[in-house]
């Protein structure tokens, strides 16, 4: 694949960019100057990368050149495959790291995430495997330096949770947990099975992107809102005010109840922040059922209904069943140590949208 048009393309768009943010006009709307101050930051990079792409491509011609018109085993020739040698590599690390800037990107990478795990088939067992989902996402974003705070839950009664919904706050935190989204298997061994009979549950993840005021527009009167008091296994300030909030969209029919906060304003903020995800996930659902057939040949992008991993405690061993990936190191995966398996699913993705990039 020729990269000069697309480096020439990246070149005049970071003109541009540089021209528009040079005007004081631009300041006049802060959300769309935010917007072109990321897009230069990403630019700036990339173009500096394609400019050190193009001097190597440069330096790699002229030696093959010389290489092809000098004298076999003669000291130029003998320098030329030298710095071929040298250069091939570096040039392949660049052409790479080119493909990837050039590749479309998801505007949601960038944005905060909610994350809600249910429990599925297997009654208790998935509630108690909820939970431990739960503390894995939650040690993982703490190792990655974000913030998690829940915002509901509806705990079972040995432990875990019939549902959670909890939201994560850091730097391009879709991005990684996207691929998350899906059907996780459980098989091991109850701890309430006396026979030690091997038990097969699951848990579905869905990680929606966290939505903005822009992305989605709801007209006040579409919504039903409903205090309670809030539900839980008791504790002091539990069941004695009307803290929770449940938040109905007519139009869509999503049902939101928040009761983590003792203040009925909080779990009101929170509540409209997950419904405005869930339309947001509904609206991008929509416009992706368009390019249905481009859909097919990518992985990771986290229907509800494909089971994407099996978690099987008698063989140690974790599989995503997406890429093939298997970890026979479970519990440092339940500790949080996942990067193992949302790796090889952003190579492969980058690696689909490489090879439609290509044949375009």
């Amino acid at each position: 694949m020729d990269l000069r048009p697309h480096i020439q393309k990246m070149t005049h768009r970071y003109a541009e960019i540089e021209a528009a943010l040079s005007d004081p006009n631009a300041f006049d709307n802060p959300q769309k100057a935010q917007e072109l101050a990321r897009e230069h930051s990403r630019m700036k990079e990339l173009v500096a990368v394609a400019q050190d792409y193009t001097k190597v491509a440069a330096e790699l011609e002229e030696n093959r050149k010389l290489v092809a018109t000098e004298p076999g085993g003669s000291e130029m020739w003998s320098m030329a495959q030298e710095e071929i040698a040298r250069l091939e590599p570096l040039e392949q690390k660049l052409a790479l790291e080119v493909y990837k800037g050039i590749v479309p990107q998801d505007p949601s990478d960038s944005r905060n995430t909610i994350v809600e795990i249910r429990a599925g088939t297997g009654g208790n067992e998935s509630a108690l495997f909820s939970a431990d989902l739960y503390r894995m996402y939650s040690r993982y974003c703490e190792a990655q330096g974000w913030k998690v705070e829940a915002m509901d839950s509806s705990p079972s009664d040995l432990g875990g949770f019939k549902e959670i919904i909890f939201s994560v706050t850091g730097t391009n935190v879709f991005k990684r947990l996207k691929y998350e989204s899906g059907v996780h298997r459980v098989q091991r061994v109850p701890a309430t099975e006396a026979a030690g009979r091997i038990h097969t549950s699951t848990c579905t993840v869905a990680v929606l992107p966290e939505a903005e005021e822009v992305d989605v527009q709801i007209d006040p009167e579409d919504l039903e809102i409903n205090v309670c008091r809030a539900g839980g296994h008791g504790g002091q300030g539990v069941n004695t005010t009307d803290s929770a909030v449940r938040i109905f969209h007519k139009p869509s029919g999503i049902d939101v109840r928040c009761q983590d906060e003792r203040s009925q304003i909080k779990n009101k903020a929170k509540a409209m922040k997950v419904l405005l995800s869930r339309l947001l996930e509904r609206k991008i659902a929509e416009e992706d059922a368009k390019y249905a057939a481009h859909r097919k040949a990518q992985i990771g992008t986290g229907g509800r209904n494909e089971r994407i991993r099996t978690y099987n405690f008698p063989q140690n061993r974790v599989t995503d069943h997406r890429v093939e990936v298997t970890l026979y190191n479970l519990p440092n995966v339940l500790e949080g140590e996942i990067d193992g398996l949302i790796e090889p699913l952003m190579a492969n993705d980058l690696d689909e949208k490489l090879a439609a990039l290509k044949t375009e």
